[in-house]
């Protein structure tokens, strides 16, 4: 089984930062694109930033030029650097990732972490 684990949420003041882990384990032969996602309450899950196997990124227009996107293959990690935040970039962050788990696997698999919290507050 394929496992997502995000970590580094927590509360930060306006225009402070944050750096968002997430990192697979399990039974992976290869990840392709990863993607963070966040959904604030009442609203929908939306997505952040997407990064490709080799290193391609986009952005959504409300987080560019403030995160980066980031992955580092050999350790099978993702990373999101959030700089300047806003109380608008409160919410539940979502680590999604496709994987195929062996080389034999024909259709790789659509995965989600658990989500980490990020609090942006004075």
């Amino acid at each position: 089984q394929v496992q997502l684990v995000e970590s580094g949420g927590g509360l930060v003041q306006p225009g402070g930062s944050l750096t968002l882990a997430c990192a697979a384990t399990g039974s992976i032969f290869r990840i392709y694109a990863m993607a963070w996602y966040r959904q604030a309450p009442g609203k929908q899950r939306e997505l952040v930033a997407i990064i490709a196997f080799d290193g391609a990124t986009n952005y959504a227009d409300s987080t560019k030029g403030r995160f980066t996107i980031s992955r580092d293959n050999a350790r099978k990690t993702m990373y999101l650097q959030m700089n300047n935040l806003k109380p608008e970039d409160t919410a539940a962050y979502y680590c999604n990732a496709v994987v195929r788990r062996s080389s034999s696997e024909l259709n790789p698999g659509n995965y989600w972490g658990q989500g980490t919290q990020v609090t942006v507050s004075s």
